[in-house]
């Protein structure tokens, strides 16, 4: 087919429209006007916050559905209240996390970490100040990405959390090798997370510690409760941080295969002042004991359908009870 001048014609005309429609669409989705948060929270949101803190602080997996009721309505009825969507996101984490308490295990589980994702976006984009809210939501597409096989997704989750540590590394440096302590033993990316529980401990101190034969008693007197180094200490929201961060050290120690520095890591664990009312101090003392039996256990790949009796805090029942559950 021969192309003529007319013919040249129509086809700019076309392409020209094509773009103008284009950047008009563009235009049209860049100007449309952003959430803001909210100045004030509603009743439903503060009353739907007590549900939430009671059943998280009393370990009460159970009502986890009711709760999400709750703040899910109050929501709804403000969806620019960027603590209420937070709680939510960290809801349905708490779901998936701790799924090893259900009698069985849907394949639907994996839903909630779609919906976890969507409300800790929506919690960055009202409060991007809180660094918290970003560590979060870098976990949850860390997660999506691997339960979808989505490359794209799991690097961005990646990238997000290097942020959310540079924003908050007292904070997020745990959640990073939490979230990373999953990985084979043997792999690039588990090393990275033991690092980052090294560095997370510095940053907590202010110095590099010594990693071989950590004495953590010589530090309860930098104990705070505000700015960023509260996130190293037992606080309202964690009652039980202190002694969650050690025990999870610890598996990943075992799990790498250095079970004599971590019986001395989960040691730490018993300076907290609270650790004589900590629920899981009997599974700690016991982790001390096992530890080196314990190295073979946690790298055994986890079989369908199995249930054993000795998790990884990461993969455990207790998961996000270790460090929130009160008593």
């Amino acid at each position: 087919m021969t192309f003529n001048k007319k013919h040249w014609i129509v086809v700019v005309l076309v392409v020209l429209g094509v773009s103008a429609a284009f950047n008009y669409q563009h235009i049209a989705v860049q100007l449309a006007p952003k959430k803001h948060a909210a100045a004030t929270r509603s009743a439903a949101a503060l009353a739907a916050d007590e549900l939430f803190w009671h059943a998280l602080h009393n370990g009460e997996y159970q009502k986890i559905s009711d709760v999400l009721t709750a703040l899910t309505a109050a929501y709804l009825e403000n969806p620019e209240d960027a603590v209420t969507a937070a709680h939510i996101g960290f809801l349905h984490t708490w779901t998936l996390a701790e799924r090893p308490r259900l009698a069985q295990v849907p394949p639907t589980i994996t839903d909630h970490v779609v919906l976890a994702r969507k409300y800790f976006q929506e919690a960055v984009n009202l409060d991007p100040a809180d660094a918290r809210y970003l560590g979060f939501l870098a976990s949850a597409m860390l997660a999506e990405g691997t339960v979808h096989h989505d490359q794209r997704l799991t690097r961005q989750g990646y990238f997000t959390m290097l942020d959310a540590v540079n924003a908050w590394p007292e904070f997020n440096l745990f959640t990073a090798g939490y979230v990373f302590s999953r990985q084979p033993a043997d792999s690039p990316q588990f090393q990275k997370a033991i690092e980052w529980q090294w560095r997370a401990i510095d940053e907590c101190v202010e110095e590099k510690v010594d990693r071989r034969n950590l004495d953590f008693s010589r530090y309860m007197k930098l104990y705070t409760a505000t700015g960023n180094n509260r996130a190293c200490w037992n606080s309202a929201i964690a009652p039980h941080n202190f002694e969650g961060f050690f025990l999870s050290m610890g598996d990943m120690l075992v799990k790498a295969g250095d079970w004599q520095t971590a019986q001395k890591i989960y040691a730490n664990a018993r300076f907290s002042p609270d650790y004589a009312r900590w629920k899981f101090r009997p599974l700690l003392e016991e982790r001390i004991r096992q530890a080196q039996v314990n190295v073979a256990v946690f790298r055994a790949p986890e079989r369908k359908g199995e249930k054993p009796t000795v998790r990884m805090m990461v993969n455990s029942a207790y998961s996000c009870m270790a460090c929130h559950q009160q008593q």
